[in-house]
């Protein structure tokens, strides 16, 4: 009876280590991006609302996140650099970080793109972040268009922002 009562549970588990935990969908795909204001480690501010247009990568990092987020770091400067001068913008926010580590990331990386705090970890909440790293594609609607769990790589950035680029994406 025991074994009965034990057997559903244990073929649950093993079912559960078959799944990649970076495929689990998001409800957030497709709906409009939470907007936000953030504060830039250059004492200037971001707002994703000012961006109407634009394809935004929203990237939520940490310096203590290794080896992903320093694996994926010159990825993201490249991207930036590619795109910046085709209404694309890539967004840095830094996640349950020291300030002194998280500014010396950013020093190590040379990004030149905006970064700032998540103060009070408000923006993760809204975009349900549960780990780092996360990568939010958003369309020139405002919509999230797709989400990355885990360290993003040159190619799935290029993949995902071209996409972006190719639609017409209203500004509705």
């Amino acid at each position: 009876l025991i074994l009965l009562a034990v057997l559903p549970v244990i073929a649950l588990f093993a079912y559960g280590l078959t799944r990649d935990p970076r495929s689990i969908p998001s409800p957030l795909v497709g709906r409009q991006a939470a907007d936000f204001t953030l504060p830039l480690f250059d004492g200037s501010s971001f707002t994703l609302a000012e961006q109407r247009g634009k394809v935004v990568v929203l990237n939520v990092w940490s310096s203590w996140c290794m080896p992903a987020c320093y694996n994926e770091a010159p990825a993201l400067e490249a991207a930036w650099q590619r795109y910046r001068s085709r209404e694309v913008v890539v967004v840095g926010v830094n996640y349950q970080d020291r300030d002194a580590a998280a500014r010396e990331f950013l020093a190590r990386f040379r990004h030149t793109f905006p970064n700032g705090p998540d103060v009070n970890s408000k923006i993760a909440i809204e975009y349900g972040v549960y780990g780092v790293p996360e990568t939010f594609f958003i369309d020139r609607g405002g919509r999230i268009a797709y989400k990355h769990v885990g360290e993003i790589s040159l190619p799935m950035l290029v993949q995902q922002i071209e996409q972006l680029l190719q639609q017409s994406g209203g500004t509705s």
